[in-house]
């Protein structure tokens, strides 16, 4: 939780908004410079929204608060520049939900690998009615990610996070071969 900040100023003191008779009297530019002392980071704030909801300016401890604005889940172990990222990607992403490169392009910025994406695919339609499980085939996304210190876990539930619940998914976690020669 932020606090206060000491010493911060506003640009609209109420005691130089009274008149003049009332700004002779010292009690009462004191009473008002309470005032002005309480309003300063609400005035602050407002000053600077835009600010606050630009991922690349807001401060640090306001990214959760902002991720929740556009549906995005940070984990709180990404360096705050990928918490930046993800943010500010979100509408796009948002956009491609539910695609294989929609997929693909959340995954690679989770595990910082190479992702490859595959599914079944396919869509159909039909003028008559489907007559059983065996006229269908099993939607299923196979997700092989190369490079990555991620664990198969995380990446596991990544995938069942973002795919459709009906969907069938396997992960394959591929370690780079180093050359030695």
């Amino acid at each position: 939780m932020r606090g206060a900040t000491t010493g911060l100023g506003t640009p609209y003191p109420l005691g130089s908004l009274l008149p003049a008779v009332f700004q002779e009297d010292p009690l009462l530019m004191r009473f008002t410079a309470a005032i002005d002392e309480v309003l300063a980071p609400a005035i602050s704030t407002l000053d600077c929204l835009t600010a606050y909801v630009d991922p690349a300016l807001a401060p640090p401890d306001y990214l959760g608060w902002l991720a929740g604005w556009v549906g995005v889940e940070l984990d709180e172990n990404w360096p705050v520049a990928q918490q930046r990222a993800e943010i500010a990607r979100a509408v796009t992403a948002h956009r491609r939900r539910g695609t294989v490169d929609g997929l693909r392009q959340q995954l690679e910025l989770v595990t910082g690998g190479e992702v490859e994406v595959s599914d079944t695919g396919g869509t159909t339609w039909s003028t008559a009615p489907v007559d059983g499980p065996s006229d269908r085939v099993v939607p299923k996304v196979t997700v092989v990610v190369t490079g990555s210190r991620v664990s198969r876990t995380a990446v596991d539930a990544a995938v069942d996070a973002a795919k459709p619940a009906h969907v069938l998914h396997e992960v394959q976690i591929v370690q780079p071969v180093n050359d030695a020669t």
